[in-house]
């Protein structure tokens, strides 16, 4: 049974952690401007610990078949309540979670309407779609 606390507690650390990352995130998003590196790296960062809280979530698996017990423990005071706040802590990082995606949408939809008042303004291609230069961008002298 102790093997079951520890991985509802360690989830419950992780599940904490990824909401500091997640608030971080949503600061950056709904800031004037974004810092792309700060973004990338809260990514990672959020990536990692839903693999930590995946892993956590295999242990848990595994103790539950080990103890016969399974969520959400309600015979076990302990267990339950240690559910019931991943259950709430689940909960408040979905939300947040989709007021982020919402957040992103508007930074990407800001983004494509500004190319788009900027295209008239281009006078010349240097690059191609591919990322190579463009042969008319080339100017040939000779001395």
């Amino acid at each position: 049974m102790n093997k079951l606390l520890n991985a509802l507690d360690k989830m419950l650390e992780v599940l904490k952690s990824l909401a500091d990352v997640m608030a971080a995130e949503q600061q950056q998003l709904s800031g004037g401007q974004i810092n792309s590196s700060l973004l990338q790296r809260i990514t990672e960062d959020k990536s990692s610990l839903l693999a930590t809280l995946n892993f956590l979530e295999q242990l848990r698996r595994d103790a539950d078949k080990e103890t016969g017990l399974h969520a959400p423990y309600s015979g076990q005071p302990d267990l339950a309540r240690r559910w019931a706040a991943l259950q709430e802590q689940t909960v408040k990082l979905r939300d947040t979670n989709l007021h982020n995606g919402m957040l992103l949408n508007h930074q990407i939809t800001f983004t494509e309407k500004a190319i788009e008042v900027l295209k008239p303004y281009q006078t010349q291609k240097f690059y191609g779609p591919n990322g190579q230069a463009t042969s008319s961008s080339f100017i040939n002298r000779k001395v």
